[in-house]
């Protein structure tokens, strides 16, 4: 029996159910590179759904990481240490915001967002009590949680999880006028992806991000962008939300703000919004951490001293301009920005994953989502020569039977 066959069966029979990955056992990555336990080289074209924006390893991620491990690494927020005030510090003067409130995941980052308009509606817009609604759009995906899976519209997300929370309104994704019908006196926020990922890479019409926030700042809404995939150069821009001038009321960013080392995401917001909590209303025990505050610092400072946005921006439209001409008889759509890209396969062809088993055995690691998919969104640190080397495997799979 193979190494990796001997690993294929541990995970199956010690894990629950609830993944179904590609048939590899990786063991080590550097870079846009990895490695299987049989020591086959590969490229990494799906970042851990963005999370490894910098790549796999970064030098400046993993010292700063070591050194930080070597010094404190948990606190609770029982306490200050001398790394979570430069993040936040860091973090906000980035972006652009007054205050952050740091937590470990995505999820936790929408959950903490939905809590925080919720407050922010009843005490500072004098919503009813109890009546406070978030408009959300279909095709979301936001994270697993109870509450977050109770307003997706993949049924698989749902069946068997409920009763659900409720104060969710459902509209068509980048259709503007829905959401101006949708909103009523009850109305505190609209949570919206600047384009869906897990939702197959759907990149809405230019002008709509731009006519959201028009209708929220008019309507009295608070605009909250999940920009944990989309965040921190993957679509070409530091934030998605730049491409079209627009400054949402709150952010959720998560993934690349880990660097790939550890898990790291945070809300930001001006006080207007974030002064609605008071100590004792939200928290977490891990949240903010020096270790991870470090890291997050770190993972910062690589995005900005690299530019990572701008190779994101001139890979990507490279990139897929030289998909969109591949001649492919199971190709149905390119789309994206920057290096977030999927290509459709239609229907007639099957589904994506065959196609991303087939990329798998020529060395390429990129995975299906709603089935017809094949997302790529390889780590920003990528060059163009390794780029047209993928080309070509992409471009051979894509051609063939």
């Amino acid at each position: 029996m193979s190494r990796t066959q001997r690993h294929l069966e541990e995970a199956e029979r010690w894990s629950a159910s609830n993944y179904r990955p590609l048939p590899v056992v990786l063991e080590r990555g550097e870079g846009v590179w990895l490695w299987d336990v049989e020591g086959r080289r590969y490229l990494d074209m799906l970042s851990s759904y963005s999370a490894l924006n910098q790549g796999h390893r970064h030098p400046a991620i993993v010292a700063a990481a070591q050194a930080q491990l070597g010094r404190l690494t948990l606190t609770s927020r029982a306490f200050h240490n001398d790394q979570t005030g430069p993040f936040l510090r860091e973090l906000c003067e980035l972006a652009g915001y007054e205050k952050a409130l740091p937590m470990n995941t995505g999820a936790e980052a929408v959950e903490t967002a939905i809590k925080l308009v919720r407050k922010w509606g009843y005490e500072r817009k004098g919503v009813a009590a109890g009546r406070a609604e978030i408009v959300v759009c279909e095709g979301n995906f936001h994270g697993r949680t109870t509450t977050i899976v109770g307003f997706s519209t993949v049924s698989q997300y749902r069946r068997g999880f409920g009763p659900f929370t409720p104060g969710f309104k459902l509209i068509p994704y980048a259709d503007a006028d829905a959401l101006e019908a949708a909103i009523t006196e009850h109305t505190v926020g609209f949570l919206v992806e600047p384009i869906q990922g897990e939702g197959g890479v759907v990149v809405p019409p230019s002008g709509y991000l731009r006519r959201v926030a028009e209708i929220c700042r008019e309507r009295g809404v608070a605009l909250i962008a999940d920009e944990v995939q989309t965040g921190l150069g993957r679509t070409g821009r530091l934030f998605a939300w730049e491409w079209e001038g627009v400054r949402p009321d709150v952010i959720l960013l998560g993934k690349a703000l880990g660097g790939g080392i550890y898990p790291v995401s945070a809300v930001l917001a001006d006080a207007e919004y974030m002064d609605a909590f008071a100590p004792g209303d939200h928290g977490s025990t891990f949240g903010g951490n020096p270790l991870a505050a470090a890291v997050g610092r770190a993972a910062l400072r690589v995005i900005v001293e690299e530019e990572l946005w701008r190779r994101a921006d001139e890979l990507g439209c490279w990139f897929m301009d030289r998909l969109q001409a591949l001649a492919s008889p199971h190709v149905e759509q390119v789309r994206g920005r920057g290096l977030l890209v999927g290509v459709v396969i239609k229907e007639s062809s099957g589904p994506a994953r065959r196609f991303c088993e087939a990329l798998l055995e020529r060395g390429i690691l990129a995975k299906e989502t709603h089935e017809q998919v094949i997302r790529f969104a390889p780590p920003l640190i990528i060059t163009r020569d390794e780029l047209e080397g993928a080309l070509a495997a992409i471009g051979a799979v894509l051609r063939g039977p």
